[in-house]
């Protein structure tokens, strides 16, 4: 079970840097030298613009769409046809789907980087809506479709698993192509919201090692992702006692420096720049590798910790154990998932569904399990 690990995080890593952009003309080729992008076939771009700062914004003094901008027409391009709404456009009702459903609410119960997160430690919830912050401020700079932007943003994370990525590869063995939380997030997890194909697009390739996404604004909320969680699980790593501040890398500090306000203003002002001026969505190498270097630290100081580790490999186990209780048995399965047509996709995504605390005491009321065999989290301790 846990040698999978690796392969997972070897695939994660992969994408530390971004990539170079492509040179399909001399004109895109020059201004694309300078641009790194968080997908290998990274294809959406805007129109090379002003940037719409709050002053343009209050004034009227530049246009706040770019021509770029996703539009959004009538009830929007979804699997099931239903009538537009008279007040919303059809994003705007995809966010607010996403909002109120049930997936993004568990998120307030799953990991994001420690399992029972104390009071002021992130969870997955709380990620998504930094991460939705984030891509917002960068969209509304672009004259992008920020209500686009917020239903990805919000509904990005809403087919993890709990205790984190260690899901993933618990679940893996049961799922065929593996279990990729990104991609089951929006064919599995969020279908029932009946999400525009943009929308839903975005959700599943917003991960670096997915395909890119096929709008500028699935693009944004791959950048916001990355620099939300790089900065944030850093700080509450340092509250943690995990690592202490002072050892963030120098070409971190000097270029964002010390502070997560500081570093999530430059990483976002990186983006927003560097995407105006030659319209690929993306950063300029020399901030992109300071975020690369940031993450690279947090992977190798906070993730990939003995702790961290250790924890992975006890939810491996335990929701492992629990599908396979769930397949022999089942009787102990509610009624919406016993019955459904297949059982077997159903019972991985009840589980996937659960939040770190249901997970557990379903180990201890379904397996019998003891406290000791359950992952716990490290507190404030380390």
């Amino acid at each position: 079970m846990a040698a999978e690990q690796p392969a997972r995080d070897q695939v994660w890593a992969s994408t530390m840097a971004g990539h170079v952009a492509g040179t399909e003309s001399s004109a895109q080729g020059h201004r694309s030298a300078s641009v790194r992008t968080a997908h290998a076939d990274s294809s959406a771009t805007i129109e090379p613009c002003e940037v719409v700062g709050r002053e343009e914004r209050e004034s009227g003094g530049v246009p706040v769409s770019n021509p770029a901008a996703t539009p959004e027409t009538g009830a929007g391009d979804r699997l099931l046809v239903e009538p537009p709404d008279p007040l919303r456009t059809c994003f705007e009702r995809d966010r607010d789907r996403i909002l109120h459903s049930t997936a993004f609410r568990r998120l307030a119960g799953k990991t994001q980087v420690f399992v029972f997160p104390e009071d002021h430690q992130r969870t997955r919830l709380t990620h998504a809506l930094e991460v939705a912050q984030v891509a917002r401020a960068i969209a509304t700079g672009l004259g992008l479709n920020v209500a686009l932007t917020e239903a990805i943003a919000l509904g990005h994370d809403c087919g993890h698993g709990p205790g984190g990525h260690a899901s993933e590869d618990a679940l893996s063995p049961y799922v065929d192509g593996g279990y990729n939380h990104a991609q089951w997030g929006a064919d599995v997890t969020l279908t029932p919201l009946n999400l525009c194909t943009e929308t839903a697009d975005g959700i599943r390739n917003h991960s670096w090692a997915r395909p890119a996404p096929s709008t500028p604004e699935g693009e944004v909320v791959s950048w916001a992702d990355r620099i939300a969680y790089v900065c944030h699980d850093f700080e509450d790593a340092v509250h943690a006692g995990v690592v202490p501040a002072d050892l963030l890398p120098k070409v971190v500090r000097s270029r964002c420096g010390a502070t997560r306000r500081e570093q999530l203003g430059a990483f976002i002002d990186a983006v927003v720049q560097t995407t105006a001026a030659t319209g690929i969505v993306g950063m300029d190498h020399e901030t992109a590798d300071s975020l690369a270097a940031f993450r690279k630290f947090d992977y190798e100081r906070i993730y990939l910790r003995p702790d961290s580790v250790r924890q992975g490999t006890l939810v491996i186990d335990m929701l492992q154990a629990l599908v396979e209780h769930l397949l022999e048995t089942p009787g102990d399965l509610p009624d919406d998932v016993s019955e459904a047509d297949d059982r077997n996709k159903a019972i991985v995504n009840y589980v996937g569904g659960m939040t770190d605390r249901f997970a557990c005491r379903s180990a201890q009321r379904l397996l019998g399990w003891e406290t000791g065999r359950l992952p716990t989290g490290v507190g404030l301790s380390g």
